[in-house]
């Protein structure tokens, strides 16, 4: 298969009004969204839109809950212009955190679309807040150097501590030995904060799933409690805070 896992460092730096560092443990999956019923049916831990220890479900993803993740991300790569031709058999793979025992939160997922010759044609970043709203960025990149980059206005509502005018700058390595992913996000035009993830690529089978399970139990719920715990210190830090506002863009995350 190509999926595959992926571990390593997620990594946060705020640099204004006050210099504030997070780094954690992570592990992710990076699925080829052709090969979705396969990894469900391979591996004993993991379950399509079903009970397991491990859930991936279709409705978690995208802003149409009842259609099927692969073809609705091709839907939307043609109605963003992101793509003119057939995208049927574009390689997208889907970085993301699955359901554990239950429960997910992913602030970010990426898709990584790739055309038929292997070039990366488009990078959608999929923005969950904690007021159960998402936002598609698509993004069509340039390649600089390794990295595959793009950028984007801010215009969905994510930290409490960051204003809304700001926008993001977004850098992609695609090794073939590791993944990396980095965002430079300013706010009225200057850096404010920098966040990456640093992640090696391991063969994805019932061992490593298993492994990555005990050496990361509940990673999912200690995401969302890692999200209030650093919101309280910055809080109390004295970072400035931007109250909710919705804006049209935003989709519900239906549960």
């Amino acid at each position: 298969m190509r999926s595959h896992l992926l571990e390593g460092k997620v990594r946060h730096r705020r640099a204004r009004p006050f210099v504030y560092e997070l780094e954690h443990s992570v592990f992710y999956f990076a699925l080829d969204l052709d090969e979705l019923d396969e990894v469900a049916a391979r591996l004993r831990l993991v379950a399509r839109n079903g009970r397991g220890a491990l859930e991936f479900r279709d409705a978690d993803h995208l802003l149409i809950p009842e259609r099927d993740v692969a073809s609705g991300i091709r839907s939307h790569l043609i109605g963003e212009g992101a793509a003119t031709e057939d995208v049927a058999d574009w390689q997208i793979t889907l970085v993301t955190s699955l359901r554990v025992f239950g429960y997910v939160f992913n602030p970010a997922s990426f898709y990584l679309c790739r055309d038929r010759a292997g070039a990366m044609r488009a990078i959608v970043v999929e923005v969950t807040n904690t007021h159960h709203e998402r936002r598609l960025y698509t993004l069509r990149p340039e390649l600089r150097g390794e990295a595959h980059t793009a950028s984007m206005a801010k215009d969905f509502y994510v930290s409490p501590f960051i204003d809304m005018d700001a926008g993001y700058t977004v850098r992609v390595w695609d090794r073939p030995d590791e993944l990396r992913i980095a965002i430079n996000e300013t706010e009225h035009g200057e850096p404010m904060l920098t966040a990456s993830l640093v992640l090696r690529r391991v063969a994805l089978d019932d061992r490593a799933v298993a492994r990555m399970l005990l050496r990361y139990p509940f990673l999912t719920l200690k995401t969302i409690g890692a999200i209030y715990w650093h919101a309280l210190r910055l809080w109390r830090k004295g970072a400035r805070f931007h109250r909710h506002r919705a804006t049209p863009e935003q989709g519900t995350v239906t549960r």
